[in-house]
């Protein structure tokens, strides 16, 4: 694609994109679980690092109701899209990757730990593995102090992408889901890689979580 061609789609598709996203998002009304502890958090007038896997970001920002937050997001292309998307929904963007500009994003994100908002990651973003939690969320919780809380976003109708995360389009009927997994802190006494461990199966559990609750519905989820 041509610059002048990139542009143009990041001049023009940013608005209709949040959209179309927030109308399926109404039309969806995914139901929430779990959030009593998120919230707890915040009442307290402390901030969490907000954790959901990439294949399951879209409908997250308009599923958000806390306060002022920035996300990590890719400083590739389509990380300029999205991050013109998700400001439509409040959310701010901190723009780096492991592969390109990943050291001064994290810098960036702990300067950001210590300010009263919260902090989105894709613990297997930008490319993954997918569903496999990488070592940069895990030590800005370490060095922060503050907790991870993963979220799972599930639906019983959607369509999957043939990229690496299998990126989930959710269509404008059926049931969906947000679970919002128990906060999960750092302890001293263990090592980063124990935590990660930690870090991963909440990840999973919680994901099949939404799932299970999903079922209740008696749909498919996607």
């Amino acid at each position: 694609m041509s610059s002048i061609a990139d542009k143009i789609l990041l001049s023009t598709a940013p608005w209709p994109a949040a959209k179309l996203i927030g109308w399926i998002h109404r039309i969806l009304k995914p139901e929430s679980i779990g959030e009593q502890e998120l919230k707890r958090i915040w009442s307290e007038g402390r901030y969490a690092i907000l954790a959901t896997w990439h294949d399951q970001l879209l409908m997250i920002p308009p599923q958000y109701s806390g306060a002022a937050s920035k996300v990590l997001i890719s400083s590739s292309k389509d990380g300029e899209l999205i991050a013109r998307v998700v400001k439509y929904f409040g959310v701010g963007a901190v723009r780096g990757s492991s592969n390109r500009g990943g050291k001064a994003a994290f810098r960036e994100m702990a300067k950001l730990s210590k300010e009263p908002i919260n902090l989105g990651f894709t613990p297997d973003g930008p490319k993954g593995p997918r569903h496999v939690v990488k070592e940069g969320v895990v030590q800005l919780a370490r060095i922060s102090g503050r907790p991870i809380v993963p979220i799972a976003f599930v639906c019983s109708n959607g369509h999957r992408f043939q990229s690496w995360d299998r990126f989930l389009l959710p269509y404008p009927w059926g049931k969906a889901v947000c679970s919002f997994g128990v906060p999960l802190y750092y302890d001293k006494n263990e090592t980063i890689e124990d935590f990660r461990d930690r870090v991963q199966r909440a990840m999973d559990d919680n994901t099949r979580f939404a799932g299970e609750h999903l079922k209740q519905y008696d749909l498919s989820a996607v």
